[in-house]
């Protein structure tokens, strides 16, 4: 089986040649558009995030020797979330070759958090299978190395670090409002106000309430530094 140019394009920027072009095609093909001769890629994606977890997490063990557990884990979870695997499917534009049923084209799959995640871990399985470990470890640093080398010490994600910068303060946890959304049901985009006890607060939108929490907290903590 020979690979169509888009996907062929892909694997050019992914940095693997595929021995078998069919593991690629399985690990792009979504479960709205799976049929019994073309599975979907959920087994892949749960088989490829462990094996982008062993990576980061040997990867991260090898960079700092002195750092502890209690060190080490807040990075590799930054590392390895839904959030980042997106953003590393966004520079390969992975979503404009992933393969959708029409109510997931419509609804904006192509640049949802989710499906480019799940199809980032995917790919990642299929080059292990195709080529083995070390051809996994090889992509997986390729794309994720800048952001080992530049993964910040305490690395949480930014809900958790608002509330734990709130509790050192003597502050109450933070409160998250929606206080807007607009679009139709199949694309909504949600306004969402982090709030502290101090009235400081700061505003955030995006596809999701999760995804525009975590960046109107980011934008808090931004500020709340700042006024250190």
């Amino acid at each position: 089986m020979k690979l169509s140019a888009d996907l062929d394009a892909f694997a050019r920027r992914l940095g693997h040649r595929f021995q078998g072009p069919d593991l690629l095609i399985r690990a792009l093909t979504h479960p709205s558009i799976a049929t019994p001769s073309r599975p979907d890629n959920q087994r892949l994606e749960f088989l490829g995030d462990r094996v982008l977890g062993l990576v980061i997490a040997e990867a991260l063990f090898q960079a700092d020797r002195e750092a502890s557990e209690g060190t080490l884990a807040p990075r590799f979870n930054a590392l390895v979330r839904k959030e980042t695997c997106a953003e590393i499917a966004r520079t390969l534009d992975l979503g404009s070759v992933l393969k959708l049923g029409r109510s997931e084209m419509m609804s904006g799959g192509r640049r949802k958090d989710a499906l480019l995640a799940d199809g980032m871990e995917a790919v990642i399985a299929a080059v292990y299978l195709d080529a083995g470990f070390e051809a996994a470890r090889a992509v997986v640093l390729a794309h994720w190395t800048d952001r080992i080398a530049a993964v910040e010490d305490d690395a949480r994600d930014p809900k958790s670090a608002l509330q734990e910068w709130a509790q050192a303060q003597g502050q109450t946890p933070p409160d998250y409002v929606e206080t807007q959304r607009e679009g139709p049901d199949h694309a909504p985009v949600f306004t969402i106000e982090a709030r502290l006890s101090d009235g400081r607060s700061a505003v955030a939108q995006a596809g999701s309430k999760r995804q525009a929490e975590q960046l109107a907290a980011q934008a808090l903590l931004e500020k709340v530094r700042a006024d250190e």
